[in-house]
């Protein structure tokens, strides 16, 4: 843009006079940050920076956030009036550019006034590339090191990003690397020759233990698991939901310390199977005679999102008719009273997730189709994507056929999908099974 950059760092500053400055008849006073940064920069149309904006403190000592209102409106900072200069500046040619971690703390007028543009985390590739071509020559560099006389390859770097980070930039992943340069560098300082391990060993050596595990896909082996996808800030992870029936009256019982949200989603899971009981192969008398308990594991951990629904219900729907659920299949979307599967946002770290655990078969809402081309080339070559519309294609898709011995139910459900675009399918209702001579279904393998 050729344009000169002004940044200021809006943690913790609890008083509007860092805004607006200081009347000149206080002690010490002088001009607020925004004119101080525009002063510096020796320019009156920078690219002006205001770092961590959600982290400005608002108390009975002032609002800064309220003098920003003034500042960030194009139609009003024509005539910025500073209280230390007390003359007009114009600031409308300024183009101010504001970061925050979260949207919470921001207040609603505040972020009225600013254009919202979510930047998601990097993907593996994305990490190695960065710490290739960046972090590693920065590290060498730092370390006082010449070009070449320490390597770390690429399987060594993944190594470090799967086992040893858990973030969704790469901060401790410049870190561990400077930990692994260190141990070559305190040899290299001693006078030893650099020992020629694989990377495997390199790096536990310089790092230690595993300090991180990702869920690898469980083979589900019998009814009532489900394998749901979660959106965490550092990326998305694939979480299992279970479900199993206990001696009761039909009450519905849920742990795994679960947010209202998802709550909301189990109880409208459980009417949806009640009312449509007969035509999924639900014998009604398992809900009179016993109660449901759904669990999501890692009780400890707070879990809270409206994209549970879907996982949820098969979990149920798997439970009630005997029939597991497809152990290469993850899924994720949030479902209505109607049978609708409605859309849900992270796609694309969910789908990262997935395939971080083995699994290359995604279930998702039909109207998150257009999300996938937020997913790498590379990556959607390797995935298969159901897109869906209702929660009938969503039992079609994740549930097994019944097995001969062990489990009860079934309703010999089938689909049919159609490739489209990006990798992507969409569950297509299939015709229905022949009946034989005496009115029977006759099974689906």
């Amino acid at each position: 843009m050729d344009r000169k950059f002004a940044r200021a760092s809006l943690g913790g500053v609890h008083d509007e006079a860092e805004i607006r400055g200081h009347r000149r008849t206080y002690i010490g006073a002088m001009p607020g940050r925004i004119l101080q940064a525009i002063r510096r920069a020796e320019s009156n149309d920078p690219v002006f920076m205001l770092d961590e904006v959600d982290k400005i403190g608002a108390d009975w000592r002032g609002d800064p956030s309220s003098a920003l209102l003034e500042v960030l409106d194009p139609e009003q900072n024509k005539d910025f009036r500073d209280n230390y200069l007390d003359v007009p500046f114009d600031l409308s040619k300024v183009m101010f550019i504001t970061t925050a971690n979260s949207l919470d703390t921001i207040p609603p007028a505040l972020r009225d006034r600013m254009e919202v543009l979510h930047l998601s985390g990097y993907t593996e590739h994305e990490k190695v590339q960065i710490a290739t071509r960046f972090l590693i020559p920065k590290q060498v560099l730092a370390h006082g090191l010449h070009e070449g006389e320490v390597t770390i390859s690429e399987d060594a770097i993944r190594l470090i990003i799967r086992e040893y980070t858990r973030e969704a930039g790469v901060r401790n992943l410049e870190r561990e690397i400077a930990a692994l340069i260190r141990r070559d560098v305190a040899d290299i300082a001693a006078g030893k020759r650099l020992k020629r391990l694989d990377d495997v060993k390199k790096v536990r050596a310089a790092l230690g233990k595993r300090r991180f595990f990702d869920d690898v896909a469980e083979r589900i082996d019998r009814p009532g698991v489900a394998t749901g996808l979660v959106w965490t800030p550092t990326g998305g992870e694939i979480i299992f939901v279970e479900a199993t029936l206990t001696p009761g009256k039909g009450e519905l019982k849920l742990t795994g310390q679960l947010g209202e949200v998802m709550k909301e989603s189990a109880a409208a899971a459980l009417s949806y199977l009640k009312s449509r009981a007969d035509d999924i192969g639900i014998d009604r008398q398992l809900f009179e005679k016993n109660d449901i308990h759904v669990h999501v594991p890692a009780g400890a951990q707070p879990k809270e999102g409206p994209s549970a629904g879907v996982t949820v219900l098969t979990a149920m729907a798997s439970i009630l008719t005997g029939r597991p659920v497809r152990d290469d299949v993850a899924m994720t979307g949030e479902i209505t009273l109607r049978g609708r599967v409605l859309p849900i946002g992270g796609i694309k770290e969910k789908v990262l997730g997935a395939h971080r655990a083995g699994l290359r078969r995604v279930l998702l809402p039909a109207h998150n189709e257009a999300d996938l081309d937020d997913i790498p080339a590379d990556l959607r070559k390797q995935m298969q994507f159901v897109m869906l519309e209702s929660i009938d294609q969503v039992l079609r898709e994740a549930l097994a056929p019944k097995r001969a011995a062990g489990l009860n139910g079934g309703n010999g459900l089938r689909t049919t999908v159609v490739a489209r675009a990006a990798g992507s399918t969409r569950a297509r209702p299939a015709p229905p099974n022949r009946r034989g001579a005496k009115g029977r279904r006759r099974p689906v393998a």
